[in-house]
């Protein structure tokens, strides 16, 4: 019997629009602003910061591109580091991403309710906001919504196009619109509308420059570049793979980027920073919310739908990149054979979806006992940085561990500027790396689970435990 394979029916639009979708969300509508928390006294350095947190995550876009159009298959980073490095390094680094990915999706569909219920509050609907605001609703919503983009994955890959080329699209158009409402406005205006709702004058105090705290904010910023890495999973549907992979890769990138500073500067320019930072200490803030004391009821509602489908369009691309892990892994007999079935209408690995959206249930659930959102990110993000360290490496021992016959052309073809991309990458993620477990080791948190890099460091056990299981299995099949 023919096992049946996944489709290539993701075209360059589709990829790019995967990619912006797992970029743009929490990135831009909130972490700039409550960033000002967790690095007092960031100011309008902000920009610096990402900029900062943005050339190692190139870096590793660039390697991405070298790997996935000598490689392109279901599994991505998976894939590249099995084959290039060794399978046990292959699996470990993917499992914790795969796992950091899981809870951040969690994490995503859990933050999306106080939006709703803002919506509802703005059109009058006083009731069901109070009730979206209670947490059993806010619980049920942030499963359902999840849910239906599990089952969107899993009905195939045209329909998760079409969503998620709508829902970028849609998230781009309202993005500028928030633009151009900060744009129009001057601070004078702003802080006189500030001052007749809070009855307080807040001065625009200058940033003080200080490379310790830009530092710090680009490990943090460093998250909101990482979504590239779900249109190397989606290797196995790409059409014309080598070329439509490294090219969504670098132009998603591209535009991602330079929508973060814009849209970011934007609203800088008028809310002082100052104020910014008082805020987020004291509670939840985010560009709606800050641009709130001079929009119209009319523009705050279109700016609050902005940021739920922001939010919600990140959910369709984290499945479809987690799921293909789980493919990818049993396909390899790393993980129990029925993740790789296929669907016999849909021809998606809907086994490997359904334990995806189970494990990104879990993280709503943390969310909703544990209340830290940021808690997720970070494991992400340390996830993250190993993986793209090993991707580096790959991109160096490439040609040492597979055959020319296996390998596609890749993009950037010379070999010293291949060298010098991973190199570099290396150098700049590691520190990074660094700096972010460091700062956690000094953190005056007591319980353990609020440590990621402890947390990390169990799931790495743990996925080297399951890998030492599987590998004894197919051994004693042999």
């Amino acid at each position: 019997m023919i096992e049946k394979e996944l489709k290539r029916s993701l075209g360059l639009v589709g990829l790019i629009a995967t990619g912006a979708s797992s970029m743009i969300g929490a990135s831009i509508y909130i972490v700039p602003f409550e960033i000002q928390a967790a690095v007092p006294g960031l100011g309008n350095n902000i920009l610096y910061a990402f900029l900062l947190a943005s050339l190692p995550a190139l870096l590793s876009a660039f390697a991405y591109a070298i790997l996935s159009s000598s490689m392109p298959a279901a599994g991505g980073s998976y894939i590249y580091v099995s084959r290039a490095l060794h399978p046990f390094l292959g699996f470990i680094a993917s499992f914790s991403q795969w796992f950091g990915l899981s809870i951040v999706m969690g994490v995503v569909a859990y933050m999306v309710g106080p939006f709703i219920s803002d919506v509802f509050l703005n059109l009058g609907l006083d009731q069901l906001a109070l009730l979206l605001k209670t947490g059993t609703a806010r619980l049920v919503l942030s499963l359902l919504l999840l849910w239906v983009f599990v089952f969107i994955n899993i009905i195939g890959i045209k329909s998760y196009q079409f969503i998620v080329i709508l829902l970028v699209t849609i998230t781009f158009i309202l993005g500028f619109i928030v633009i151009y409402f900060a744009l129009s406005n001057t601070p004078e205006s702003y802080n006189k509308a500030l001052s007749l709702k809070i009855e307080n004058n807040i001065p625009y105090l200058k940033s003080t420059f200080s490379w310790n705290k830009i530092i710090s904010a680009s490990t943090v910023l460093f998250a909101s570049f990482i979504g590239f890495d779900a249109i190397a999973q989606a290797g196995g549907e790409a059409k014309n793979p080598s070329r439509n992979l490294p090219t969504a890769i670098i132009v998603t990138f591209i535009i991602v980027a330079v929508f973060y500073l814009i849209f970011t500067f934007s609203i800088y320019r008028i809310v002082p920073w100052n104020f910014i930072q008082s805020e987020a200490i004291s509670k939840d803030v985010s560009a709606v919310s800050l641009l709130g004391y001079v929009l119209s009821k009319q523009s705050a509602i279109i700016i609050l739908l902005g940021a739920c489908i922001a939010l919600l369009k990140d959910l369709p691309s984290m499945i479809l990149s987690v799921s293909r892990f789980v493919y990818a892994w049993s396909k390899d007999n790393l993980f129990p054979r029925l993740f790789s079935d296929i669907h016999s209408q849909y021809n998606t690995p809907h086994y490997a979806i359904l334990f995806s959206g189970l494990i990104a249930s879990l993280g709503i659930f943390g969310c909703h006992f544990a209340s830290d959102i940021f808690l997720g990110i970070d494991i992400m993000v340390i996830s993250m940085l190993v993986n793209f360290i090993l991707i580096c490496f790959a991109v160096i021992f490439l040609p040492r561990s597979i055959s020319p016959s296996e390998v596609n052309k890749p993009i950037f073809k010379n070999r010293n500027v291949q060298k010098l991309i991973a190199y570099a990458g290396i150098i700049s993620l590691s520190s990074f790396l660094f700096i972010i477990t460091w700062n956690d080791m000094q953190s005056s948190q007591k319980e353990f689970y609020f440590h990621p890099t402890l947390v990390w460091l169990i799931v790495l056990v743990f996925a080297a435990t399951i890998y030492r299981f599987y590998q004894k299995k197919s051994a004693s099949i042999l």
